[in-house]
């Protein structure tokens, strides 16, 4: 059945969060038109789902990516051969994400989406979720909403093996170049502080951010199939890959670079142990 009006595709949606699955699309085949009604499915469902698009080979999956913007060469992960547009996320070899974030917010420029492709998956498990962080702001109550939307948060990502190293200081609530809408932009497994706060007022607005941020009253979860796709906004979402499997899981990604995050102006200097010491002594 289809829930979306003015759309010539067979619209399911997954959750009652977010989330859509997209049948009877050959991706490789859009024309302009349809191209602007996946543009316009994605802007209102977050993250589609394309379970019988009958797979992307290379050339096409990174096409597809191209039409939303300039790709991303990861600085690190893994690629596929020939490709190096495309990561190759692989079980075997570490790639389980197994904690809800948004991806690559350590960067000053984060991706605008990301479009997964999975090659191979075992025969249960291996699923994955995402939240809407647009609903997660608008939960809290109007004086949190009011003091976040003055607050940064710093991400970092450091390499285990000391090859890679980045951080990048965000609005705690992005607005989004599109939609317009707000939402929450921290996450557990990049965001490490709030430097207008206190490290101790910081550690707990954070750990509550977080928990807002995944609620399951906010969340979808798909199920894999060989070929099957996912294209997600990475500004107004988090993912999380479920570990809960034996065998191997592959995927090939391709993610679309973005912009740099805009929110409200920051209200207050980044905190100062010194100053605070300095004060409390008068």
């Amino acid at each position: 059945m289809n829930e979306d009006n003015g759309t010539r595709f067979d619209v399911r949606p997954v959750s009652g969060a977010l989330g859509a699955e997209v049948h009877g699309v050959r991706i490789g085949e859009l024309d302009d038109a349809a191209f602007a009604e996946i543009r316009a499915l994605l802007l209102r469902h977050l993250v589609l789902f394309f379970p019988d698009a009958a797979g992307l080979d290379p050339l096409a999956h990174k096409e597809f990516g191209r039409r939303f913007g300039e790709l991303e060469v990861h600085p690190f992960l893994p690629k596929l051969d020939g490709h190096d547009e495309i990561v190759v996320l692989d079980s075997e070899q570490g790639a389980k994400a197994d904690v809800w974030h948004t991806d690559v917010t350590f960067s000053a420029s984060p991706p605008l989406a990301s479009i997964l492709q999975i090659i191979e998956c075992p025969p249960a498990g291996g699923d994955t979720m995402w939240s809407n962080q647009y609903l997660a702001y608008e939960s809290l109550s109007e004086p949190l909403r009011e003091l976040l939307d003055g607050l940064t948060a710093v991400h970092v990502f450091a390499h285990p093996a000391g090859t890679f190293r980045s951080e990048a200081e965000h609005p705690v609530v992005r607005i989004h170049p599109e939609t317009g809408r707000r939402s929450l932009y921290v996450n557990r497994m990049f965001t490490t502080r709030i430097p207008q706060l206190a490290p101790a007022e910081s550690e707990v607005l954070l750990r509550h951010l977080f928990e807002v941020g995944e609620s399951p009253q906010r969340t979808c979860r798909f199920r894999w199939v060989p070929g099957a796709i996912a294209l997600w906004d990475n500004r107004a979402t988090q993912h999380y890959a479920v570990n809960d499997y034996t065998g191997r899981r592959v995927g090939q990604r391709v993610t679309v670079l973005g912009d740099h995050p805009e929110g409200g102006a920051p209200r207050w200097e980044h905190h100062s142990a010194s100053a605070l010491s300095a004060a409390s002594s008068r």
